[in-house]
């Protein structure tokens, strides 16, 4: 035994936050049983394009490495009647779906704790379980807008611009995966179990962090800056460099004075204009027209090396491409492969999650239904005949 492999989840899942969150679970070692519906071709995210072909997509491929599938339409008896058994012996079932509709079908822990009082029931909705916009349905980008990501990102003289990935999502998933096993953890010290009400808006409000601070206690809109710079730390953004762009990092003042001996520009650390972090803030359009002039003389390449000798955070801005050449992506093996009967070889970005244990070896994401036989028939001791009794019922959504 390794890792989470103590563990097992029923997810009623799809598309992005909740399948990034439990595949952080199954790449630690947790069993991911995932639970799709056959009547609409299984998990949304199997037909994104590009690269969607038979019920399956290198998209959904990204998200659902190392889980099984089986499908149940939890709509009628039979299908209920089979996730019932599932969750007798599972740790956790963990779901996103709208704030209102694990009331409908009955997965609530209320519903389900006499079944397994040890249920840790983790809900991932847009807006949680509560409130006026329980019952409405949300998605990555509409949250940025509302939680006033997109009124901080972007261009001041722009429009209002969302992150570049999904992140509202992506964190929405690991919070919930972060809350499910502290969830665990409770049940099995104290032999009962309960819920965890996790929400994409309250993840994006959470994540406003220190300009919400800021705003709550004294009022101070945080204002978009040019150069994707710090809202108050100088210099702190996206600097022109002879051939491209450069990322500086100079939050502490010693690496302000390294970057000023760097470009040949020391004089420019002892300026009293430029001495405090809120003077360099009060005098920005100064400072950056110096470093501007000074980084323009040479490649970013040039500078980073330069640079990062002299210990100053700082970095290249790259491509996709890019960032996979870099050498420290290559040392972390941060690119794992998995085997696919349709695509052939799948490349893919590992997950972040490290500990001390060997994790398992990356495995395609399931097809369709595919793990119906091994865990009702081989775990779960279901016979043919019931299989039979229970697909007349409808049980699997008149699975392919």
């Amino acid at each position: 035994m390794t890792g989470l492999s103590d563990i097992r989840i029923i997810a009623v899942e799809q598309y992005g936050a909740g399948p990034f969150g439990s595949l952080h679970l199954a790449e630690l070692g947790a069993d991911v049983i995932k639970i799709e519906d056959a009547r609409t071709g299984g998990d949304i995210g199997r037909h994104v394009p590009p690269f969607a072909e038979d019920d399956d997509s290198l998209f959904f491929q990204s998200f659902n490495r190392n889980k099984r599938s089986i499908c149940l339409d939890l709509s009628v008896p039979a299908g209920v009647a089979v996730l019932h058994r599932l969750v007798e012996g599972a740790d956790a079932l963990m779901y996103n779906l709208r704030g209102d509709v694990p009331d409908k079908l009955g997965l609530r822990y209320a519903d389900l704790s006499h079944l397994n009082p040890r249920l840790v029931v983790c809900s991932l909705s847009g807006y949680g379980m509560t409130g006026p916009r329980r019952a409405e349905p949300a998605y990555d980008y509409v949250v940025q807008g509302l939680a006033a990501w997109m009124d901080l990102t972007g261009d001041p003289a722009g429009p209002p611009t969302k992150s570049g990935l999904s992140l509202v999502d992506y964190c929405g998933g690991v919070v919930a995966a972060m809350s499910l096993l502290a969830g665990i953890h409770v049940a099995r010290r104290d032999g009962v179990g309960g819920e965890c009400d996790v929400s994409l808006f309250d993840t994006a409000m959470a994540m406003l962090s220190y300009p919400a601070t800021w705003f709550l206690t004294r009022g101070h809109e945080t204002r978009r800056k040019t150069r994707s710079a710090h809202p108050s730390v100088v210099p702190f953004g996206a600097y022109p460099t002879a051939d491209g762009w450069l990322m500086l990092a100079c939050v502490k003042p010693v690496f302000f004075e390294r970057l000023t001996k760097v470009l040949g520009v020391a004089e420019v650390a002892a300026d009293p204009r430029f001495a405090t972090l809120a003077g360099r803030q009060a005098h920005q359009a100064e400072l950056d027209a110096v470093l501007d002039s000074a980084l323009s003389r040479h490649g970013t390449d040039h500078w980073v090396g330069l640079l990062s000798a002299a210990g100053v955070p700082c970095g290249p801005v790259n491509g996709l491409r890019e960032a996979f050449e870099e050498p420290q992506a290559a040392q972390r093996g941060l690119v794992v492969d998995t085997d696919h009967p349709s695509f052939g070889t799948v490349r893919h970005v590992r997950t972040a999650g490290r500990a001390w244990w060997e994790n398992p070896a990356p495995d395609r994401a399931p097809g369709l239904g595919e793990h119906r036989e091994q865990i009702l028939r081989e775990e779960l001791g279901m016979s043919a005949a019931e299989l039979d009794d229970l697909a007349r019922g409808g049980a699997f959504g008149g699975e392919r």
